[in-house]
This record gives C-alpha cells, structure tokens and sequence, in this order.
C-alpha cells in the first residue's frame, strides 16, 4: 500500500503541473489574441465583405490552431522559466529540496506536463490543423483575393506500377485534363504493349478512383507475335495514378494528414518521384517540434531552479536566445535537405540533436 501511494502524483507535482499548463496556456492565448487582433486590422478591407459565420469558424478557428502549434516550442520554454523563476526566487524550490525531493524527482512533473504539451501538438499537426488549413485556404480564396491553387505542369514522366510507365506532355488542373499522353507497359525490357491519347481527363466525379476518360486513343498491343492496332474516338478506363500523384502546389503538404502524408510518400517513392522533400519535411517536422516539448523543459528548469540576483530577466534572456536558435537550426536544416544536403529526418531532427547535449549537461550541472 505504501508503494502504491509513492508512485501517486502528490499535491506538489499537482501544483507544478498546474502552474507550468497554466501559463504555458495563457502566453499562448496572449500571443494568439495579439496576432487575431493584427491579422484582422491588416485584412479588415477583405474581410468585411465575408459572412461573420464564415470569418469565425472557417477562417480564425482554423488560424489559432495552425499559429498556437508554431509558437509551441517558445512558449513551452517561455513557460517554464517564468514560473520556475518564480517558484525559485519565492524560496519554493529551496523548500521541496529541503524535504528530501532530488533534482531528478522535480523533474517529474514537469515531464509529465511536457509530454501532454507534446502530444497535444503532435494530434493537432497531424490530424486537426491540416484540415482546417484546407477550409482556410478555400476561405482566403473566396473572400481574401489569394491565388487559387490551380496549377499547371509539363513533361510528366513516372513509373504508376511495375513495368507501366505513363507520360504527360502538359496537365492543366482547372479542367483536370492531360495532352499527349501515354501509357507504355513492359514485360522485363520489352515493350508489349503502347497506348497514346489526344487527351486524358481526369473522371474527378466517378466515386471509383484513377477513373480516366481518354479522347482519340490508339492501342498498340505487342505482346504476341502479331502486333494488333486498336483505336477509338473514347475509352474510360481504369489507371493507377491521380493528379495529386504529379501535381503538386504551394503549401499542399500542409493540408494533409501525417497518415495521408505516409501514404503519398510511400507511394511517390515507390513509383521514382523525386520531388517529395517538402512532404518529408512536413511529416518529420510534427514529430521533432512535438519532442522539442521534452527538451526544452529541461533545459529551462536546469536554468531556472536556483535562487539567484538579478530576478528573471536573465533566464527569460537565454530562453528567448535559445529558442530562436533552436528555430533558426531548424529553418537552416530545413534548406539543407531542399537541397539535397541532407535527409529530411536528419534535417528536422538536427536541432533536436544539438539541444540534447545542452539539455543535458545542464540537467548534470544544475543540482550542484
């Protein structure tokens, strides 16, 4: 029985969890209700003209999410050294050590706020803020002026299944139509079998996926000894690929679930695409911003939990320093691996690795 009571959260882990969720909640709220304000003064011409349903649900119940998880990672470790500070200079900190609780034991609380901080954003990256950026987007471009994202593209080439290699001189998204296309199938490095369309549309209403109409088709069959030729003004038809297979936008990779995202890459790699580093980096970017959550506590209570002059000022100094560092480490990896530098794991988990060694020097040092 006293075991189990020890392995129970007591009042004091209660009340650190308490203090650290709450001002961690209420910067963010602070910093979202600055930005709410500015975004509506700078777009208020454009906004006037929307319906005030719309601005609410469609536009800024999506905005908070998508800007609360992008100031996370600071305002985890703003947290933290606000109120460690202040538990510290108030001899509060002195009075949990002077009850026999380690340095180590402090940390419980304060990990198990992180880990609720961490998957709080991992579920609203990878589930709740891609879909909103879907409706807001659709918003921006109905009410906002934005550019839709309509896009064109040329020269398709790529390998939809083994030995099916499709071509497409030019695809046009507003019509969902490709010209000159092809559709070339070998068997080993044979070519058994060649068909070439005017035009391929893109069925986007036919329930039934990679539904394709094809307009002034010919059908070259080479797989027996006789070649037979086939044409015919349409044919619809069934091929393994969609337009978002090649077709890719600005910001596409934010409007896409992790396990959407897992899917594409996979499928993208599968088939010799090479142009998926931005949805790598997306996919990897939820989950090292989320474990950020992790280190940066620690660095911030190492920091914060002695008692010295000069107030906080300086702990929220360094946080703030060691924030921004963190972040520009992750915008620089982040163009590493656009480049081709580096891979997308590695480059969104960079920073984290560089912060681990600081986190946990200054965990060692911080009892001492």
């Amino acid at each position: 029985m006293k075991l189990f009571r020890k392995r129970l959260l007591t009042k004091l882990d209660w009340y650190i969890i308490k203090k650290f969720l709450g001002t961690y909640f209420f910067s963010i709220a602070l910093i979202i209700a600055i930005s709410v304000v500015f975004d509506f003064n700078e777009h208020i011409d454009k906004l006037k003209e929307a319906p005030v349903k719309e601005i609410i649900f469609d536009y800024y119940l999506n905005f908070i999410p998508y800007f609360a998880n992008a100031f996370s990672a600071l305002f985890v470790f703003i947290a933290v050294i606000f109120f460690t500070s202040k538990l510290a200079e108030n001899s509060e900190i002195i009075a949990m050590f002077s009850t026999g609780m380690s340095f180590r034991r402090l940390m419980v609380p304060y990990m198990l706020s992180a880990a609720f901080i961490a998957c709080l954003n991992l579920y609203l990256g990878s589930e709740v803020i891609p879909k909103g950026n879907a409706t807001k987007t659709a918003f921006e471009v109905n009410w906002m002026n934005q550019k839709p994202r309509t896009n064109s593209t040329r020269n398709i080439q790529m390998e939809i299944d083994d030995g099916l290699i499709a071509f497409i001189d030019r695809y046009e998204e507003t019509n969902y139509t490709g010209y000159r296309f092809s559709l070339d199938k070998f068997d080993g490095k044979s070519l058994v079998s060649h068909m070439t369309a005017r035009t391929a549309t893109y069925d986007v209403e036919n329930e039934e996926r990679y539904h394709w109409k094809l307009k002034n088709f010919m059908i070259r069959d080479m797989s027996s000894n006789i070649e037979t030729i086939s044409k015919g003004n349409e044919l619809d038809t069934i091929i393994p690929f969609e337009p978002a297979d090649f077709l890719i936008v600005y910001g596409q990779q934010e409007t896409m679930t992790s396990r959407e995202l897992k899917e594409y890459i996979s499928r993208q790699r599968a088939r010799g695409f090479g142009n998926i580093q931005e949805f790598e980096l997306e996919y990897h970017k939820r989950y090292a911003m989320s474990f950020a959550s992790f280190i940066l506590t620690l660095i911030g209570v190492s920091l914060s939990s002695r008692k010295r002059k000069g107030g906080m000022g300086l702990y929220l100094g360094i946080g703030l320093t060691l924030s921004f560092g963190y972040i520009m480490f992750q915008t620089v990896s982040s163009t590493f691996a656009i480049s081709g530098v580096m891979s997308a794991f590695w480059a969104e988990w960079f920073p984290n690795m560089v912060f681990i060694p600081i986190a946990v020097f200054l965990y060692i040092k911080a009892p001492k």
